[in-house]
């Protein structure tokens, strides 16, 4: 029986395709080449966010939390999906968001969103505010299989209980516990051809009261 539906944010309940890029475009910055190390294993995440980090005060060498939470103002949460989550809640089923995004940003949807619980990345900031020059690793993006297992030891959840929903394919690691699975809104070439050889159920974001139907009805 479906009790809980696990969301990636980025991409998926917002249209914002990557929180951490959106400070780039703020700082005046780039990730793709980190990005590409990251993808091949040449960086950890910590040293993925270190990095981050660096490039942003290179920009700008002081940087306060406030700034980073303005950088965020008029990010949108995708169309319907407010309904969704309200709908899943309705019918008695928890929603929460694994998210390698920046933790300030989502927990800005889950409040909007109202959903049941969250856990995501951050940056580390000292007791004024100012930005330190580490990240805080809380979930692995490509081993996000390991906070799924933490919310089932704390809420009593069963990973078949679980159906997760994400938009790339390093989001294929919530299922390695035993979770069900199903994309929402690839956009990446990379994403499209991972889901269609794993032969994993697609939902386009025009799609989402088809994602709706599919998650009540599991």
């Amino acid at each position: 029986m479906l009790r809980c539906v696990a969301f990636d944010c980025d991409g998926v309940l917002t249209q914002n395709v990557s929180s951490w890029k959106s400070l780039h475009l703020h700082f005046g910055t780039t990730s793709e080449d980190l990005y590409q190390a990251y993808l091949d294993g040449q960086l950890t995440d910590e040293e993925f966010v270190r990095e981050d980090i660096k490039r942003w005060k290179a920009s700008k060498p002081r940087i306060n939390r406030d700034e980073v939470i303005r950088a965020f103002a008029g990010s949108r949460l995708m169309p319907g999906m407010r309904e969704l989550v309200a709908e899943l809640q309705s019918n008695n089923v928890d929603v929460i968001i694994v998210s390698a995004g920046v933790d300030v940003y989502v927990a800005m949807i889950a409040q909007m969103l109202k959903v049941d619980d969250w856990i995501a990345n951050g940056i580390g900031f000292d007791d004024e505010g100012w930005m330190l020059d580490e990240g805080v690793i809380r979930v692995r993006a490509n081993n996000k299989s390991s906070a799924i297992d933490q919310f089932c030891e704390i809420r009593g959840y069963s990973p078949q209980d679980i159906i997760c929903v994400g938009d790339s394919s390093v989001d294929l690691s919530m299922s390695a516990s035993g979770a069900s699975f199903v994309g929402f809104n690839p956009t990446r070439d990379v994403d499209i051809e991972s889901f269609l050889s794993l032969g994993v159920q697609v939902f386009e974001k025009e799609q989402i009261l088809e994602l709706k139907n599919h998650l009540l009805s599991s």
